[in-house]
């Protein structure tokens, strides 16, 4: 059973960093696209950013274009996202995602994590 872990969430101010991480186990994950999405109170789940499997490829939700960036380690099995320059609008739960069949920007996916909370004080 595949069980993907998230960590890395927390407080911070406004124009801070955090990172997050994602690890997979269960079974090897290089083969999957991954991302990691949001959701906040009382709105729709977002897509933050996804990665292909071999990491050549990466796709950003217009409102993290240019902050965040998503990378991945394959040998880890983990994926991360550094988030810079944290907004007032940024806070979360933020979800990791993998899918075989490249649906993640669909809103789909194979495996989900619970989530890790990010907040972010003004």
């Amino acid at each position: 059973q595949v069980q993907l872990v998230e960590s890395g969430g927390g407080l911070v101010q406004a124009g801070g960093s955090l990172r997050l991480s994602c690890a997979a186990s269960g079974r090897t994950l290089s083969s999957y696209e991954m991302g990691w999405f949001r959701q906040a109170p009382g709105k729709e789940r977002e897509s933050v950013a996804v990665i292909s499997w071999s990491g050549g490829t990466t796709y950003y939700g217009d409102s993290v274009k240019g902050r965040f960036t998503i990378s991945r380690d394959n040998a880890k099995n983990t994926v991360y996202l550094q988030m810079n320059s944290l907004k007032p609008e940024d806070p979360a739960v933020y979800y990791c995602a993998a899918d075989l069949g490249g649906r993640l920007r669909r809103g789909a996916a194979d495996y989900w994590g619970q989530g890790t909370q990010v907040t972010v004080s003004s």
